[in-house]
């Protein structure tokens, strides 16, 4: 199979159809063999009813339900194992991503890349204060903290090598920073601008909570990404610098009131002193219980600590 194209679907009954000819038209066009696999993500409407319809036309369409709702990440998951092509290119399933970028995302790979993602530059162009500008903030944040640069972190519209989707593990709302953990193991990354088309069919499940998730995650990916194999370097540093400043605290009231006869009761600091020196102590403590937890994790599991991507 040449080139596998997945979209994970959410009760998106009136927009399957329709995507599902544009891609047909796409991918018909380019020469190779394809397959589009649909993941239902436990949709509550008809979505299954009309992809089983579409398998029944095209035996080229292939359709995975998940037991419940499970979000937008583990969808990408799935279908990024199940695929079958070399090539693999995500999108939406409610016809906001364009097949017609579908050619330049693949060009774009077979110049070197391991991935290729998607720039949505019009996107939401009539509510720039509503949902523009916070995405601006949102990607500036995120390119800042990762360290890589990029304008659309939220863009579902990407290429992929099959042999870096293979390496992919997605949690949570992580399928935001795949383009980042891609760049964990050594992948080569471009970003292209494509189209963006206004949802015709159904309703967005974007919200508040997902930002406070996606936040989350992030901080997640980058504790994973930087210190998940020296977790004391994270924890150790909190509480040295906690438990340093407890102490010296602690140093200075004993001195106040052993030298100078200044009195500690009813004063607050005493406590607030070594309340940080225990609290320093514990994140010792927890780094350490960290480091000994990593090392269970690797050696049980066989598991390296690194990624070859080549031997020569």
């Amino acid at each position: 199979m040449d080139l596998s194209v997945v979209v994970p679907v959410f009760n998106e009954r009136d927009n399957i159809a329709p995507l599902y000819a544009e891609l047909k038209g796409v991918l018909d066009s380019l020469g190779r063999s394809w397959e589009v696999l649909f993941v239902d993500d436990g949709s509550t409407d008809s979505s299954e009813q009309v992809l089983r319809a579409l398998k029944a036309q095209d035996e080229r369409v292939r359709g995975l339900r998940l037991a419940r709702n499970c979000g937008q990440t583990a969808a990408l998951a799935c279908g990024l194992k199940h695929a079958r092509g070399d090539l693999i290119i995500t999108l939406d399933g409610d016809g906001e991503n364009d097949p017609a970028d579908i050619p330049a995302l693949l060009s774009t790979v077979e110049q070197g890349y391991d991935l290729v993602t998607g720039w949505r530059v019009e996107r939401w162009k009539q509510a720039y204060f509503s949902r523009k500008l916070p995405s601006l903030a949102a990607n500036f944040v995120i390119s800042s903290i990762t360290r890589l640069k990029l304008h659309d972190y939220g863009c579902t519209l990407k290429a992929y090598r099959r042999s870096l989707a293979a390496q992919l593990r997605l949690y949570g709302e992580m399928h935001r920073f795949i383009p980042f953990i891609a760049l964990q193991v050594g992948a080569r990354i471009a970003e292209i601008p494509v189209n963006f088309r206004e949802r015709q069919a159904g309703h967005s499940k974007y919200g508040l909570s997902r930002v406070i998730r996606t936040l989350l995650d992030l901080i997640t990916v980058m504790f994973l990404s930087g210190y998940s194999t020296r977790p004391i370097q994270v924890f150790g540093t909190i509480g040295v610098v906690l438990a340093t400043l407890g102490g010296l605290w602690t140093t200075m009231l004993v001195f106040e009131k052993v030298v100078l006869g200044f009195s500690l009761a009813q004063r607050p600091a005493l406590l607030l002193a070594v309340l940080l020196l225990v609290v320093g102590v514990q994140f010792i403590s927890l780094g350490l219980l960290g480091e000994m937890l990593t090392r269970i994790y690797y050696e049980s599991q066989d598991k390296p600590i690194y990624v070859v991507k080549e031997e020569f």
